[in-house]
């Protein structure tokens, strides 16, 4: 959902201040930028191997390490921190509440069972984007990028 928000907006909520030009040995960022805590997200790019979002796991005097993946031993890794803002992520929450309870219904336009009838959201043409409706990703709309 993280690279399919990213994607759509053309956004990567980048925080530019908050970044390091790192090297990478035995699977620990060395020198990473300041103002990094556990658990927050971080993106490695400009690497030759290791491009990618990663989780900080752990920070100490000699580096941090993360998940999400195996780093390769680098010189040259752009590091910098990743931050959504809360409404996004209310949003994000609320789409995958929307995959929980609605995701099974899709295809089924209505549904008759005796005198109950049930009409589902039509998830064809303009109304639907990435595979959700399209009035559940308005949320979007302020952090979407041009893109060029």
């Amino acid at each position: 959902l993280e690279c399919l928000i990213r994607s759509y907006t053309h956004n990567n909520f980048q925080v530019r201040s908050i970044r390091s030009q790192s090297a990478v040995r035995d699977n620990l960022i060395l020198s990473p930028p300041f103002h990094i805590a556990v658990g927050d997200t971080v993106q490695i790019s400009e690497s030759l191997y290791n491009d990618g979002l990663y989780v900080i796991d752990a920070v100490t005097e000699n580096g941090m390490t993360v998940t999400g993946g195996t780093l390769i031993d680098s010189d040259d890794n752009l590091v910098t921190k990743v931050s959504y803002p809360p409404d996004l992520l209310i949003g994000a929450v609320n789409m995958l509440r929307w995959d929980t309870t609605n995701r099974d219904k899709v295809g089924v336009q209505s549904e008759t069972v005796s005198r109950h009838s049930v009409t589902y959201f039509n998830m064809d043409g303009d109304n639907a984007v990435m595979g959700y409706p399209r009035s559940l990703l308005g949320f979007l709309k302020p952090y979407m990028k041009a893109r060029f």
